[in-house]
């Protein structure tokens, strides 16, 4: 099977806003633009901000909705994390580490976009807590 790439759609109201965020900011390659929408590429997946006039809602806390990368190397987690702290970019949450000392341990943290868009990146010190770990019951911090 050929390797698939993840696409995300997402509510934005200002399109320069957007660029500052994204590609100044996280450092998404920019695609395609016009007044409407953007196309940026997120570590290879494709996101496309799409302008709406409607009010955007503002979710209190991190569920249900929010999205990001999980990353299979930790130095990458770590350089997200310093562009986007160096950057200045809105921390939703703080970075932290998550369920440690089992096998589900992970680093986090959580920003928020100029929409109210929830992005979460992660580093899992054991692999198969990703899709694996049946085991285990926690998913979240619920």
């Amino acid at each position: 099977m050929g390797q698939a790439l993840f696409h995300l759609a997402f509510p934005i109201t200002d399109v320069e806003q957007a660029k500052a965020f994204y590609v100044a900011g996280l450092g998404c390659e920019l695609g395609r633009v016009n007044d409407k929408a953007i196309i940026l590429n997120l570590y290879g997946h494709q996101l496309v901000g799409h302008v709406t006039q409607e009010p955007l809602p503002v979710q209190q806390g991190i569920y249900p909705r929010h999205f990001g990368l999980v990353f299979s190397e930790e130095a990458d987690w770590e350089a997200l994390l310093a562009r986007a702290q160096a950057n200045g970019l809105d921390f939703y949450q703080p970075p932290k580490y998550r369920f440690p000392g089992t096998v589900l341990a992970h680093r986090t943290f959580f920003l928020c976009d100029p929409f109210a868009n929830l992005l979460e990146f992660k580093y899992y010190a054991h692999p198969e807590a990703v899709f694996g770990a049946h085991e285990q019951t926690a998913i979240g911090d619920r």
